[in-house]
């Protein structure tokens, strides 16, 4: 994009703030140090040192806690804060902590700690079951916070000795008044799950510790903040959008946006896992790669273990990172925690990282019908300097092999794929009405009878409320 072209689509910086303000939510808190955090190696200490520092409380929600070796780190130091005095409570989503073994939560609690679970499923409540904390976020004597993408487990910790690297994921420090909001989001999950906190629980405000102005984004189900934000965040580009995604499943507004931005001229890079732990979200992103390409969207993906940060840069000015994926569930269904800078030296920070990530990538490019072809095609395109590899040896939940795509297939591994799996389903209800006709009767009655009593129930909890 020419300088001309990008000055005339920016828009006075009052209305851009005024803005954000609405459609975040929130307005900018100013006087916080920012400190970008890459990898499990540098988020961990930087959360148990915080923990072991804490005067007063420590807040953690997260959506998952492993009882791993991770996991068990954090419960020892929590256990041992606990033991000494200081309020401790920890909050985690039922669905995703499911594996976890009861010993953890045991420990936690004998040594004095608060431990609950986010909606555990309650049969005649379908609406709730399917809301979930998404939340990763640690806020310790409310001055102090980390949030980001990164859940408690040896995925995100690595295993040099076994030739493990680190899931590839980005979190935040927040030393200042942002971490006094945290804390405040924090409470309104939390009064989801049992009694509230006590106002006096709560810090009023912090100490100011640095330069930067934060807004945090507090996503929750049907609310659109996160939504709004992200919209306006790519609407309002002059530049560059570089995005990276762990499960980018982008809704029509945020898919608009991005179309709209390439074909104007902005820079819209997309990384995302080329690998993935939920195989079926990745060939959902794959599904839009033609349509993307087309308007001139460069794609990349990411070569290593998988790729869990959620993170944008904005024409090397606003910075959004958090929780929240680029899909529905996040956006508009799940309760998700988010932070928006507009500082350039963070900024510039997140893009210089960007980079690197591209080293370990290969680009998505597409190929028009011509020279022989009848159809369009996809290649991939190998970065030039093989030795930023990583060399990873998969671990256990790593449930694909490493397989970067051969791009002719992309399509027929996507849309047609998910086609096909629809069709066999169906295809299998049929065969099971034809041979069981009573069976499958007794349970579509059953199903329906269910399904009447939860909306009954959804009903009356409504005219409760």
């Amino acid at each position: 994009m020419t300088g001309a072209k990008a000055a005339g689509r920016a828009l006075p910086p009052e209305v851009v703030e005024r803005a954000m303000d609405r459609a975040a939510g929130s307005r900018a808190i100013p006087g916080n140090l920012v400190t970008l955090l890459f990898d499990g190696p540098e988020v961990y200490p930087a959360m148990l040192e915080r923990i072991a520092a804490a005067r007063r409380w420590i807040h953690l929600d997260n959506y998952i806690i492993r009882s791993d070796a991770t996991g068990l780190r954090f419960a020892d130091a929590l256990a041992a804060r606990a033991a000494a005095g200081l309020a401790v409570r920890v909050q985690t989503d039922w669905i995703g902590s499911l594996t976890t073994r009861r010993a953890l939560w045991r420990r936690l609690r004998a040594a004095g700690a608060s431990v609950r679970f986010f909606h555990p499923p309650r049969l005649l409540h379908l609406r709730q079951n399917l809301v979930r904390d998404h939340r990763k976020l640690l806020v310790v004597d409310g001055d102090t916070a980390v949030t980001g993408g990164l859940c408690l487990g040896n995925e995100w910790s690595g295993d040099p000795a076994a030739g493990r690297q680190p899931w590839r994921d980005t979190g935040v420090a927040i030393d200042g008044p942002a971490a006094a909001a945290l804390d405040r989001a924090f409470a309104a999950a939390w009064r989801l799950t049992g009694p509230p906190l006590d106002d006096r629980e709560l810090a009023a405000e912090a100490p100011i510790r640095g330069e930067s102005a934060v807004r945090v984004v507090a996503g929750e189900p049907g609310g659109v903040r996160a939504s709004r934000a992200t919209e306006l965040l790519l609407a309002g580009a002059a530049e560059r959008i570089w995005i990276t995604d762990a499960y980018l499943v982008a809704p029509r507004g945020v898919n608009q946006a991005l179309l709209d931005a390439a074909r104007e001229g902005v820079d819209v890079r997309v990384l995302v896992p080329g690998t993935s732990d939920l195989p079926r979200v990745q060939r959902l992103t794959r599904v839009d790669y033609f349509d993307l390409l087309r308007a001139g969207v460069r794609i990349f993906e990411w070569r290593g273990p998988m790729l869990h940060a959620k993170t944008i840069v904005v024409d090397g000015r606003w910075i959004r990172i958090g929780s929240s994926n680029l899909n529905l569930s996040s956006l508009l269904a799940n309760y998700e925690i988010d932070i928006l800078a507009d500082d350039a030296g963070l900024a510039q920070a997140m893009e210089a990282q960007f980079r690197r990530d591209l080293d370990w990538s290969v680009e998505i490019r597409l190929i028009l019908p011509g020279g022989g072809r009848r159809r369009r095609q996809l290649r991939a395109v190998e970065p030039e300097s093989e030795s930023l590899v990583p060399d990873h040896n998969p671990g256990l939940r790593e449930r694909r092999r490493r397989a970067v795509v051969a791009m002719r297939a992309v399509l027929a591994g996507s849309r047609r794929g998910l086609f096909l799996q629809l069709a066999i389903w169906l295809a299998a209800v049929g065969v099971l009405f034809l041979l069981f006709p009573r069976a499958m009767a007794a349970i579509c009655a059953g199903l329906s009878l269910w399904l009447a009593a939860a909306a009954w129930a959804d009903a009356a909890g409504r005219r409760r409320g």
